[in-house]
């Protein structure tokens, strides 16, 4: 059994799709399988345009994995795939190589030349080809409050890859852990900055520009750092290009809040590889006249952030 699609966040409606695609095949005896792309299709058709992806590969892969499923096939997406039909690339990629004798999509699929095949193309070429076409429907957000970054305001959204991106650029990350059903999270190598925080009495673990994941809005966060090891240390979160300073570029800082039997000032995590998971926003970004108020600000944004990993752990 297969499923199709770009799964980027791998949020709480794909996990869905595998459930179903895992459950029935155990049922079955067969194995089941997710395709997806690398790069995505956004990437290629419009490699200016798009927003940004949620999560990079190697976390998309974790999460795809950790679904249960028995194996993940990354096809690398090319303007010859694009080309393809529908039928070509179904035949192609999933029946013919794979022997896919049942595809389990989500009811908004979208696949071949210029995405003009859907569900009911699947279902047509199943019935002339052999193959199965189960039909999973949308998960909708059982959230009964008014969400700011739906267009409509109201509970029962589907949730979907675009919605968590407008939760994110609103800095709403509390709302996209809930459609991600986990927290939103950064994967990139830390890197050495200019050790202002260091100076200031935060020192943080600067994650390089080319971060993998959609970066929130700018702002201060509560969240947690993710080492090489695996371990998670509290940490508060600063997103941007520092008002207080001129020439900074935006730029994602971790300050880790606890280290046991250690200073933070010897903890040292330059060139490894660390994700940063956002909780909960503090604030906005705000320039302040004086390094005094903004150390006072940066006293308070860790005791909140504090309580809020305590009150989550």
């Amino acid at each position: 059994m297969v499923t199709i699609g770009n799964f980027d966040g791998v949020h709480r409606g794909h996990q869905q799709v595998m459930r179903r695609l895992v459950a029935t095949a155990r049922e079955r005896g067969w194995s089941s399988v997710v395709v997806t792309f690398d790069p995505h299709p956004a990437q290629v058709h419009r490699p200016g345009d798009h927003p940004g992806l949620i999560m990079g590969t190697e976390d998309k892969l974790d999460a795809l994995e950790g679904t249960g499923v028995d194996a993940v096939l990354v096809l690398e997406y090319t303007p010859e795939l694009a080309a393809q039909t529908t039928e070509e690339f179904v035949l192609g990629a999933l029946v013919g190589p794979l022997g896919a004798r049942c595809l389990v999509v989500g009811s908004d699929t979208r696949l071949g030349r210029d995405n003009t095949g859907n569900v009911d193309t699947l279902r047509a070429l199943g019935r002339r080809h052999g193959f199965e076409v189960v039909v999973v429907d949308d998960l909708l957000d059982p959230a009964p409050e008014a969400d700011a970054h739906a267009p409509e305001a109201v509970a029962g959204r589907r949730c979907s890859s675009t919605w968590i991106r407008s939760c994110l650029q609103a800095g709403d990350v509390r709302a996209a852990a809930r459609l991600l059903g986990r927290n939103h999270r950064v994967r990139g190598e830390v890197v050495h900055g200019a050790a202002r925080g260091r100076e200031l009495g935060y020192p943080t673990a600067n994650l390089a520009p080319d971060a993998a994941g959609f970066v929130p809005a700018d702002g201060v966060y509560a969240g947690w750092l993710v080492d090489a090891h695996g371990t998670r240390w509290p940490t508060a979160i600063s997103v941007g290009s520092n008002p207080t300073f001129e020439n900074v570029p935006r730029q994602v800082e971790a300050h880790v809040l606890d280290r046991p039997e250690e200073p933070v000032e010897d903890f040292d995590l330059y060139g490894q590889e660390v994700a940063v998971e956002f909780v909960e926003r503090l604030r906005g970004m705000v320039a302040y006249e004086g390094v005094d108020r903004l150390v006072a600000q940066m006293d308070d944004d860790v005791a909140r952030a504090r309580r809020i990993l305590a009150a989550e752990a």
